[in-house]
């Protein structure tokens, strides 16, 4: 395997990056964001990396990497599929579509669907509580109100290869 790289444009918007913070530190997410998205997981190699890049020791950007849910330091499927099933939309349908989504991908114990293609993981609060239930794909596309046949809108589109489109976080007129 190759060791990873950062390029030329990558490591200026690095910079760019850094320059916006009062430390290099304070930069240390939105690049392994970046990271994550050229790399798709966050590897030991690639971890190693970012420290590099940004002069940090290696046991600091692993520890934040490690906290944080939205980073993958080790990819289980070529899809991320996240269900919320906190309280709101576990009560609203989300564990329901939790089982669905389970039975429908067929998953392993460690959800994964036998061909590799999705990976299944129960997510907290995505924060749009009033369209229950909530599916996250790659932590960066969300659904809303997703039914069963939604789900399965979902993942035909993601068989082939495409993301759902995006969908604004319908607002309730209070009055």
């Amino acid at each position: 395997m190759e060791t990873p790289q950062f390029s030329e444009e990558e490591r200026a918007r690095i910079e760019a990056l850094c320059r916006r913070y009062p430390t290099r530190q304070s930069a240390v997410m939105p690049v392994l964001w970046l990271a994550q998205e050229k790399f798709g997981e966050l590897s030991p190699p690639v971890l190693a990396l970012v420290a590099e890049t940004l002069g940090l020791p290696l046991a600091q950007v692993e520890g934040v990497a490690t906290f944080y849910t939205m980073y993958l330091t080790r990819r289980k499927g070529r899809w991320l599929v996240e269900i919320c099933t906190c309280f709101t939309c576990g009560e609203c349908g989300g564990r329901e579509l939790w089982d669905y989504a389970w039975h429908k991908l067929q998953l392993n114990a460690e959800g994964v669907s036998p061909d590799g293609v999705f990976w299944l993981r129960e997510a907290e609060c995505l924060g749009a509580c009033d369209t229950p239930p909530v599916v996250q794909i790659e932590g960066r596309r969300m659904a809303f109100s997703v039914t069963p046949e939604k789900f399965d809108q979902i993942v035909e589109g993601l068989r082939a290869g495409k993301l759902p489109p995006f969908e604004s976080v319908p607002i309730r007129n209070p009055d």
